[in-house]
């Protein structure tokens, strides 16, 4: 059996430069700056998504980096998802907090959604953090990463029996 693929007509119009790409000044690419995210930043997760994130000075806008593990699939699944992403970060730019620069690491289950609910899951994510204008920040979601609920509430001095 042969099967005969047609190929969509070509674009009216060009855009110059990758219309579907992140601004590079966007993006997070240095190891040095996701791991300084990781230690010192802030977390909130859903089941699709893991959010860190940091307030910078130095930025104007916002940055963003995308993780994707190697447990989720092969090269392919995992490229996918990291364009996917992006993209919808790149779509909703307009609503994510400048200063800021965050990480958005993808968790199994958003493997199997349709892009839209992947946005809805993401937008969640980012509102809860705090990093959408207007939206703020939830209580959970302004603990240190590897904090535990609570805070620090250590007593102070000795205990009392």
């Amino acid at each position: 059996m042969v099967f005969f693929y047609s190929l969509p007509p070509a674009p009216a119009f060009r855009m110059e430069g990758s219309v579907m790409m992140m601004q590079r000044k966007l993006r997070l690419r240095s190891r040095g700056d996701f791991s300084r995210i990781y230690k010192a930043g802030r977390s909130f997760a859903n089941s699709q998504f893991v959010v860190y994130w940091m307030k910078r000075t130095e930025t104007e806008r916002f940055r963003a980096g995308v993780s994707v593990s190697r447990k989720l699939g092969g090269a392919v699944v995992r490229n996918r998802m990291r364009r996917v992403v992006k993209e919808l970060i790149r779509l909703n730019a307009d609503k994510i907090a400048d200063r800021t620069d965050f990480i958005v690491i993808v968790r199994r289950p958003a493997l199997e959604m349709k892009t839209k609910d992947l946005e809805k899951s993401l937008l969640h994510a980012l509102r809860k953090a705090g990093l959408l204008h207007g939206a703020p920040a939830d209580r959970a979601a302004g603990r240190r990463s590897g904090e535990k609920p609570g805070g620090d509430r250590r007593p102070q001095g000795r205990p009392q029996v």
